[in-house]
């Protein structure tokens, strides 16, 4: 009875933790249509629903999230098991998920990466970028990368770069007929490129200080993106103001393609931390990675 259902648990176990037949399937390299038979085998021999399908989304019935809570650890804990048996590999292998935002791909994990892999050929990582706060557990990721104030507890976080800015800036052109704003407070009388955050939706508000003032702005104009990279190109576009992380526009700026404005209300805050369940114990190759992460700034 056990050999005849592992695999199809392991069936079940993917679809209910991506809510999606689509992405299941692609994760585990199947056919939708073998996965949907997978499932219904399962629950056939079991006599019990084990998912909830609609046409928009999939869920797992209380049957299937006892067996999600129950079973689904002991699978996790033979994957960790066997991952860690690479103790006794000459050479370090294993598949590591990440979690991640574009921005800290690009001028965090991507440099380490250059030089890591190279070195570690039996080692693969895939990164997703992604706004969203993902439960990286449920999502099978190993470990996820945000702002150091932004990593829910519970979850043990290393440094793995320095602290950041954002930056108001904006192009020469579009400052050509307006004055410089010169306090937050100004914003609301020009135009603003907005950040729209996946995960409730809402337009990200731009966060300042200066001294003990703190001011927290709405802005407001033609252009919203749900991504830092958008807001840079609108900016040096001309279409108004973006507020950006400061090393993602400091060579714009000292190439004078964008000016800087606010600068003593732009304070210091919490770099870049990867983090990952505290439960978790670590494979060989991400503590590799790991180490090779760490900010030693």
């Amino acid at each position: 009875m056990l050999r005849e259902n592992a695999n199809d648990l392991l069936a079940f176990l993917a679809v209910a933790r991506e809510r999606s037949f689509t992405k299941a399937a692609a994760k585990l390299g199947v056919s939708q249509s073998a996965l949907s038979h997978t499932i219904r085998s399962l629950e056939a021999r079991l006599g019990l629903r084990l998912l909830t399908r609609t046409t928009r989304s999939v869920s797992p019935t209380e049957a299937g999230q006892h067996l999600v809570e129950t079973v689904g650890p002991h699978f996790d804990q033979v994957e960790i098991q066997l991952a860690a048996l690479s103790n006794l590999r000459d050479t370090p292998s294993g598949n590591i998920r990440i979690n991640a935002m574009d921005h800290a791909l690009e001028f965090v994990l991507r440099p380490v990466l250059k030089t890591f892999l190279p070195k570690y050929p039996d080692i693969s990582v895939e990164v997703c970028c992604d706004y969203s706060f993902v439960d990286i557990a449920a999502q099978g990721f190993d470990a996820g990368v945000r702002l150091g104030e932004d990593v829910a507890q519970g979850m043990i976080a290393t440094r793995i770069g320095p602290d950041m800015r954002m930056l108001v800036v904006g192009s020469p052109a579009y400052f050509a007929d307006r004055l410089i704003p010169t306090t937050p407070r100004d914003l609301t009388e020009h135009q603003c490129n907005n950040l729209r955050l996946p995960t409730n939706g809402g337009l990200y508000i731009w966060e300042f200080k200066k001294g003990e003032e703190t001011l927290n702005v709405r802005v407001s104009g033609q252009v919203t993106y749900n991504g830092v990279y958008q807001l840079l190109n609108a900016a040096l576009d001309g279409f108004g103001l973006s507020y950006i992380p400061e090393d993602l526009v400091a060579e714009h700026i000292g190439a004078g393609h964008l000016i800087q404005v606010l600068d003593d209300w732009c304070t210091p805050f919490s770099g870049f931390h990867l983090y990952y369940p505290s439960r978790r114990q670590a494979s060989p190759a991400f503590a590799l990675l790991l180490d090779a992460l760490r900010y030693r700034g």
